[in-house]
Formats: structure tokens, C-alpha cells, sequence
């Protein structure tokens, strides 16, 4: 770790979870999350106010606990960063708002960032820089993205994204059918264990189709009428078997869209991101793909693959190292801020 490289303080709040994290140059010195999913797993599903609220009673103390993580004080940090968008527009407001008041008192700079971009530079926290170019694919509970990256903090170009549902949010439904939970990532994941992957040919939604583009609404529905067909005939429904060839719809997909979009880039670099990536299964067959076709796969560790203030706080800590210029206290929130537009 150089001492004199920039002390960036990031905070995320696009969704559930309250994250800090610092970062010193590629060196993560604190990631400090507080997360709201309990209080939402009673409704199935995320509520914005909720969220919200949540985000507002644990602002201070997870920045608190962050500091203290890291060893600095308050005045120790040159740069703020801050989810700006894409997300939930009253949690962004809560993380924006806090971002502006700490960058404002202390009179340091603030860089509003789009959270996409910020699962993308996360990577470099584990992996040191990124290739250039590389090629990412994020998925997670709203977004299912791949990226051509020339340069993550200047140069993200997209080339593919769903059509309806999101990989996470098709398991959140799923699992939501099989009374399984929320949220259902990881309890499909677990479920899929134990199950068979090839027992149920459920469809793969844009498998072939010439676009870089996903879709899982047909697939999530597909699941539901053959539980229901099963739920009719009086039959139990092997949970583990459908936890298992869902699963393996979406994952099939997901590699060879990503793996297409590498050879028809003429890229070698593959980076897998947001809170899906932390799916057991996507990560083994993402490997055996990438290593067939000769592409290298950087996957985070799964703590920095869902939301967390790291991630943002990393590519804060790139903008300061590429001289960009910092953005102006008057920045809104972004609900649909574009993957182009990496700072606001």
C-alpha cells in the first residue's frame, strides 16, 4: 500500500443495504455493510420505503464502524464517493444527501458514480487493474448487463441487457413459487445442490438469437406452470430438481452470451459482477466455458459481488488517479442514470 496514494470513503444505497467501505488506491482498508433484506423478507420482496428509512437509521453508524475498520479518522479522507444511480430513487437520496453534507463540511471532493460501473471496478480491489479492454457481464436483482469496458472510469460501452426480469430477480420469483423465501439466490443455490440439473427442460429465452440480450420472465413463468401441473395432479414437487434445472437455464445462458460477446470482440478477459456472481454454479461453469475457449475469468470474491460500499469507493479511488474531475454538490439522484454516464 503507498501511503501517499488518495484515502476514498464510498457509500452505497441503491437498494437494501448500507455499505462504506475505504479504499486507499487498490488496497480495501474497510467494507462495512448494514443490510435491511430481513425487513423486507416478510413481503417477498424489496420495499423502497423500507429501504429507505433503513438507510437512514444506519448511515452514521456503519460510517462510524467503517472508520474505525480502517484505522482513520474523518479527516483523513481526500474524496468521497457515492452510488448516484442506477437504483432505488428515495435510497439514493438517502446516500447522495449524506455524501454532499460529509464532502461539504470536510471540503473535500464528491464523486457521484453509477453503480454499475462500480461492480466492474470492484475487481481491482482483489485482482489489481483491469485489463483493457475486458468484458463484463453483471447480474444481479435489477440488472443483467454485458459491458464492453475500454476503460472503466472513462469508457463503458453496453452491448446487451434483459428484456424484462433480471437473473436475480427470476430467482427471487422462483423461489418465491417453490416457498422458499427471500431472498432467493442463495437459497436456490443451496437448493440446486442437491438437486439434478438436467431432471426438467425448462426454456432458455434468447438462447440463439443472434443479440447479446437476456430474457427470463418466459423462463420464471415456465416454472410456475409446472409446479402448479404438478400441484394439480395431487404430485409432490421435487424442489431440488427445479431449484437445480432453473438454475442451469439462467447460467447456461448467461456464459454463452458473455463468451459470445469475448469472441466477437476479439477479447480475452471476461469479469463476472454484481450479487448472481456469487451463484456456486454460475462461477463453475463460467471457469469450464472461459477455459475452453481460451479467456481468462475474474470473479470477486462473493462479499464483494452484492452491493457494498467497496465497490464504489474503488472506482472513487480510480476517478482521483485519472485526474477526473470531481462532480458538483448539487448532483441529483439518478433512479436510471445510463451505464455510459460513469460520474455525474
Amino acid at each position: 500500500m503507498i501511503q501517499d496514494e488518495p484515502l476514498v470513503l464510498g457509500i452505497e444505497t441503491s437498494c437494501d443495504e448500507t455499505g462504506v467501505g475505504i479504499v486507499r488506491g487498490h488496497t480495501l482498508l474497510a467494507d462495512a455493510i448494514a443490510s435491511s433484506v430481513e425487513e423486507h423478507a416478510r413481503f417477498g420482496g424489496v420495499v423502497p420505503e423500507v429501504a429507505s428509512r433503513a438507510h437512514l437509521e444506519a448511515m452514521g453508524p456503519t460510517i462510524e464502524r467503517a472508520l474505525a475498520d480502517a484505522g482513520v479518522a474523518f479527516t483523513d479522507v481526500d474524496a468521497f464517493a457515492v452510488t448516484a444511480g442506477p437504483g432505488l430513487p428515495g435510497a439514493l437520496m438517502v446516500g447522495v444527501a449524506a455524501a454532499k453534507a460529509y464532502a461539504l463540511s470536510l471540503g473535500k471532493p464528491l464523486y457521484g458514480v453509477n453503480h454499475l460501473a462500480a461492480h466492474v471496478c470492484v475487481d481491482q480491489l482483489e485482482h489489481g487493474p483491469l485489463p483493457k479492454p475486458c468484458v463484463a457481464l453483471l447480474v444481479s436483482g435489477g440488472h443483467s448487463s454485458l459491458l464492453l469496458v475500454p476503460d472503466v472510469a472513462g469508457d463503458v460501452r453496453p452491448l446487451g441487457s434483459t428484456v424484462d426480469d433480471a437473473a436475480g430477480e427470476a430467482f427471487d420469483k422462483v423461489a418465491r413459487v417453490l416457498g422458499l423465501g427471500f431472498p432467493g439466490g442463495p437459497i436456490i443455490d443451496r437448493s440446486a445442490r442437491d438437486g439434478d440439473p438436467a431432471a426438467i427442460p425448462f426454456p432458455r429465452g434468447k438462447y440463439d438469437d443472434g443479440t447479446y440480450d437476456f430474457s427470463f420472465s418466459g423462463l420464471k413463468t415456465a416454472v410456475a406452470r409446472w409446479v402448479e401441473a404438478k400441484e394439480r395432479a395431487g404430485e409432490a414437487v421435487p424442489i431440488a430438481d427445479v431449484a437445480a434445472s432453473f438454475q442451469e437455464a439462467v447460467v447456461d445462458v448467461l456464459t454463452r452470451k458473455a463468451l459470445k460477446v469475448c469472441k466477437d470482440n476479439g477479447v480475452h478477459d471476461l469479469l463476472i459482477g454484481g450479487g448472481v456472481a456469487a451463484n456456486s454454479r454460475l462461477r463453475a461453469l463460467a471457469k469450464e466455458r472461459c477455459d475452453a475457449a481460451g479467456v481468462r475469468l475474474r470473479v470477486p470474491r462473493p462479499k464483494l459481488c452484492t452491493d457494498n460500499g467497496a465497490m464504489v469507493a474503488a472506482l472513487g479511488a480510480e476517478l482521483v488517479a485519472t485526474g477526473a474531475a470531481p462532480s458538483d454538490l448539487e448532483l441529483p439522484a439518478d433512479s436510471s442514470l445510463p451505464i455510459e454516464s460513469i460520474t455525474l
